[in-house]
C-alpha cells in the first residue's frame, strides 16, 4: 500500500464517520472530503472540481427545475380526486391505487418530490374517511422508492452511478435499462404489501384536528396586560403565556384600536388585550400572577381572530438547514416575520413550551399559524414541507399544465431513443419551460436542491481519488482474491448487501458513489462484464427500507405518520431479505456476466 492509497483511505473513513454521526451535513461533509484531497496533493484543483461539472450533477439540477414545475402547474392536481374515490370502495383498492400512482409518478419524476405531493392529500384522505394515516404513508413512501428504480430519471442515485460509468470508459445507463429488473422489483413488492406488508403497518392514531394531535387548549379568552405587568415590552415568544403555559395567542388588539396578528416577534404593551387559547388550569393559574387580568368585553366573538389566520403542520426536510440547529438558530423569521411557532412534533414527543431551545432534526414536524396569504412562502421553503393541502387557482394550473407535461415526455423520449444525452435533453427541457414562462428564473434557482447538488460534486471526488491512486484496484484486489473462488454471482450479492446496509447508515448517494468505482473494478479483477455490478449498486442503494433514515422518503413520513424505529424493521425487513434474494437472481438474467 502506497502513502498516497493510505491518504485516500483514511480521508474516505473519516467522511464515512463524519456521514454516520451526522454531526455536519451531508453536502457540508462532501465538500470537505473534496477539499482534503485537493489539499493533501492527491487530485488537482480541476480534478476536484470536476464533479460540478459532471454530466450526473447537471442532470439532476435540471430535472429538480422539470419536477418542480410540473407540480406547480397542477399538472397533477386530480391525483386526490382519484385516491378519495378508491377510498370510498375500500381500502385494499385505496392501497392498490396509492402504490399504483406514486409508483408510476416517481419512474417520471422525482421520487422525493412525488412523495412530497402526496403526503398532504393523504394526512387530509384520513382525517375525512376515518382512516390511519400510519397505513396509508409507508405504502407511499415504499411505492416512491419502487417506481425509482424503474427508469434512469426516478431518483438522483441513478443518474449518478449513471455518471461514474461514464467516467469510467463505460456506457452511461440507458433511460429505461433500469425498468426489467426494475419492475420485478416494483411487482414483488406490490405483492409483498398486498398479501402481508399490509397487515404488518400499525394502525395508530393521529388524531383528527391539530388541535387534538398537540393537545392545544379548548377555551378562547381574552387577557389584558395590566400596568406595571412584566410582560410589558417582552416579544411574545419571551412572554410566559408562551415559555411556561404554551397559551396559544390568536390576536392583539392595541390600546389604540389596531388589531394585530400574533407573531413570534411582536412586542406587548401595556394596555394589549391578547385573545388566547389555553386550558381552564392554565388560565387559573395565570390569572394568580401579577401582569394580566381577564377582559370579559359585552360581545367577544373569537371569530375574527380564529378567520385571520390558518392552523397547519411543516415537515422539516431532508437536508434541511433547519436540521440540527435550534428554533432560534434557525431562519424561521426569513420564510416568514409574522408566523407564529406553536409546537414541535419529534419521534412520538410534542413540545409546546420553551421552544426556543429545542434542537430540530430532518423528520420533525413544526405547528405553525399565520395568515393564509402567508402560506405560500411556507410552501416555496427548501427546508420546510407544508403537510397540508393548499388550495390553488385553477386558472394558473391549466395554464402551463400541457406543455409542461409536453415538455418532461420530450426529455424522456429524446434521451431514450438516444436523439441526445439526458444530460442536454434535461437541460433544454429546463431551459425552455423558462423561456415559455411555465417557470420563472428566481423560482428554477429555488427549485434545485442545492445541497444535493453540492453533495453529488463532492462525492464523485471519492472515486476520482481511488481510480488515480490505485485504491480501487488494491480493494477489488483483496475482494476478488478473498470471495472470487465463490463465483461472480456471490460477490455480486455481496455487494448488494454491502450498499443496502451503507446506505441505511448514511446517504444512498453517498453509498453509491463508494461503492460503483470498487464494483467495477471487482468485475474488471474477475473478467466479467461490468454491468450487473454497476446495476447491483444502483438498485441497492435506493431499495432501502428498515430505517427511517435510509431513505429520503422513509424521514419525510416518520413523524406525519406516527411510525416507530420498530415498524420499518417488521414491514421493511423481509421485504429487504425478499429484493436481496430476488436481486441475486434476476439482476444477473437481465445483465449478463
Amino acid at each position: 500500500m502506497t502513502v498516497e492509497i493510505g491518504i485516500v483511505l483514511g480521508i474516505i473513513l473519516l467522511g464515512l464517520l463524519l456521514f454516520i454521526t451526522e454531526w455536519l451535513s451531508i453536502d457540508t461533509v462532501s465538500i470537505l472530503v473534496m477539499v482534503a484531497f485537493m489539499l493533501a496533493g492527491i487530485l488537482s484543483p480541476q480534478e476536484g472540481f470536476k464533479g460540478f461539472t459532471n454530466p450526473a450533477t447537471l442532470t439532476v439540477g435540471a430535472m429538480f427545475v422539470i419536477s418542480y414545475t410540473v407540480f406547480h402547474t397542477g399538472a397533477l392536481s386530480k391525483v386526490g380526486d382519484l385516491l378519495r374515490r378508491a377510498s370510498e370502495a375500500s381500502y385494499l383498492l385505496l392501497l392498490i391505487s396509492l402504490m399504483g400512482v406514486a409508483s408510476v409518478l416517481s419512474a417520471t419524476v422525482n421520487n422525493t418530490a412525488v412523495v412530497a405531493l402526496l403526503i398532504p392529500v393523504l394526512l387530509n384522505l384520513s382525517a375525512e374517511k376515518d382512516l390511519y394515516a400510519s397505513r396509508l404513508l409507508m405504502p407511499l413512501s415504499f411505492a416512491g422508492i419502487l417506481g425509482g428504480v424503474c427508469t434512469l430519471i426516478g431518483t438522483s442515485t441513478n443518474i449518478l452511478v449513471s455518471g461514474i460509468a461514464e467516467d469510467r470508459g463505460l456506457a452511461p445507463i440507458g433511460m429505461f435499462e433500469l425498468s426489467g429488473a426494475g419492475v420485478v422489483f416494483l411487482l414483488a413488492g406490490f405483492a409483498y404489501m398486498l398479501l402481508a406488508g399490509r397487515f404488518l403497518l400499525p394502525s395508530r392514531e393521529r388524531g383528527e384536528k391539530l388541535e387534538e394531535i398537540y393537545e392545544m387548549g379548548q377555551f378562547i379568552t381574552q387577557l389584558k396586560i395590566v400596568e406595571g405587568s412584566p410582560a410589558a415590552g417582552q416579544m411574545l415568544k419571551d412572554s410566559r403565556l408562551v415559555q411556561e403555559y404554551g397559551m396559544e395567542v390568536l390576536q392583539i388588539a392595541k390600546a389604540g384600536g389596531d388589531k394585530l396578528r400574533a407573531g413570534n416577534d411582536t412586542t406587548l404593551d401595556e394596555g394589549d388585550i391578547l385573545t388566547v387559547r389555553s386550558e381552564a388550569e392554565d388560565l387559573q393559574q395565570i390569572m394568580r400572577e401579577e401582569g394580566y387580568r381577564i377582559h370579559s368585553p359585552d360581545q367577544f366573538d373569537a371569530s375574527e381572530a380564529m378567520e385571520q389566520s390558518k392552523l397547519f403542520e411543516a415537515l422539516i426536510a431532508p437536508d434541511s438547514q433547519f436540521a440540527g440547529k435550534t428554533i432560534s438558530e434557525a431562519p424561521f423569521s426569513e420564510i416568514s416575520e409574522t408566523a407564529s411557532l406553536l409546537g414541535i412534533r419529534s419521534s412520538q414527543k410534542i413540545t409546546r413550551q420553551h421552544l426556543e431551545g429545542v434542537t430540530l432534526q430532518s423528520g420533525d414536524v413544526l405547528l405553525i399559524r399565520a395568515a393564509p396569504e402567508e402560506m405560500k412562502y411556507f410552501h416555496q421553503s427548501d427546508d420546510l414541507l407544508v403537510i397540508t393541502e393548499m388550495e390553488r387557482d385553477e386558472e394558473e394550473q391549466s395554464r402551463y399544465m400541457w406543455p409542461a407535461l409536453a415538455i418532461l415526455a420530450g426529455v424522456i423520449l429524446t434521451a431514450a431513443f438516444g436523439l441526445a444525452p439526458i444530460v442536454l435533453s434535461a437541460t433544454a427541457g429546463a431551459l425552455l419551460l423558462v423561456v415559455i414562462r411555465a417557470i420563472d428564473p428566481a423560482d428554477a434557482y429555488r427549485a434545485i436542491d442545492w445541497k444535493v447538488i453540492f453533495m453529488l460534486a463532492g462525492v464523485l471526488s471519492m472515486g476520482t481519488a481511488l481510480e488515480k491512486t490505485g485504491a480501487d484496484q488494491l480493494l477489488a484486489r483483496l475482494i476478488a482474491e478473498e470471495l472470487g473462488q465463490l463465483g461472480p454471482r456471490f460477490v455480486l450479492s455481496g455487494f448488494f448487501i454491502i450498499t443496502l446496509l451503507s446506505s441505511n447508515i448514511m446517504s444512498n448517494n453517498a453509498s453509491a458513489a463508494l461503492m460503483a468505482p470498487i464494483a467495477i473494478t471487482v468485475a474488471n479483477k474477475l473478467g466479467v462484464a461490468p454491468r450487473p455490478f454497476i446495476m447491483m449498486v444502483t438498485y441497492a442503494a435506493s431499495l432501502s427500507f428498515m430505517m427511517p433514515m435510509g431513505y429520503q422518503t422513509n424521514t419525510m413520513i416518520y413523524t406525519p405518520g406516527n411510525y416507530k424505529v420498530t415498524d420499518y424493521l417488521r414491514v421493511g425487513g423481509p421485504l429487504t431479505l425478499i429484493f436481496w434474494l430476488l436481486a441475486t437472481f434476476i439482476v444477473p438474467y437481465f445483465f449478463p456476466f
